[in-house]
Order: structure tokens, then C-alpha cells, then sequence
């Protein structure tokens, strides 16, 4: 893990084309800004911890014959 020093209006580039800019600290709350092109996803951590935990669970999900059918009856409506 790379620790930086940053102050408030101080930023870091990652690659490039992400910047992450420091816009203010208050106790030990941190805010951030960051600045990335449009297909690159940003997710609070909790929130994309989440995302894999439901993919890996819907992956684990198994559908049998009757199961597909019944999708591709919906598909025809």
C-alpha cells in the first residue's frame, strides 16, 4: 500500500486519467474529490463489496428446465 501525505486542495493522479483531489478535512472525515473518465466505475468500498457478494451469489443460483421455460414464456409476452 502506497501512503501519501496529502493537505486540503492537494490531489494524486493515478494512471492517467484519474486525478483524487483532497477538498477538505473535518475530525476524521476526509473529503474527496476525484476526477475520472466516464467509463471508469467509482463505488465506495461497503458498495462494491456488496455488488460481488450479490454477483458471487447469483452465480451460485441454479435454474432447472421447468425454470427456463417459464423465462422464456415471459421472453414472448
Amino acid at each position: 500500500m502506497l501512503v501519501l501525505s496529502r493537505k486540503k486542495g492537494e490531489a494524486i493522479i493515478i494512471g492517467d486519467g484519474i486525478e483524487v483531489t483532497v477538498l477538505g478535512v473535518e475530525g476524521d472525515v476526509v473529503k474527496l474529490g476525484i476526477q475520472a473518465p466516464k467509463e471508469v466505475d467509482i463505488y465506495r468500498k461497503e458498495i462494491y463489496t456488496g455488488i460481488q457478494e450479490a454477483n458471487k451469489e447469483a452465480a451460485k443460483m441454479t435454474i432447472g428446465l421447468e425454470g427456463l421455460k417459464k423465462l422464456e414464456k415471459r421472453g414472448k409476452t
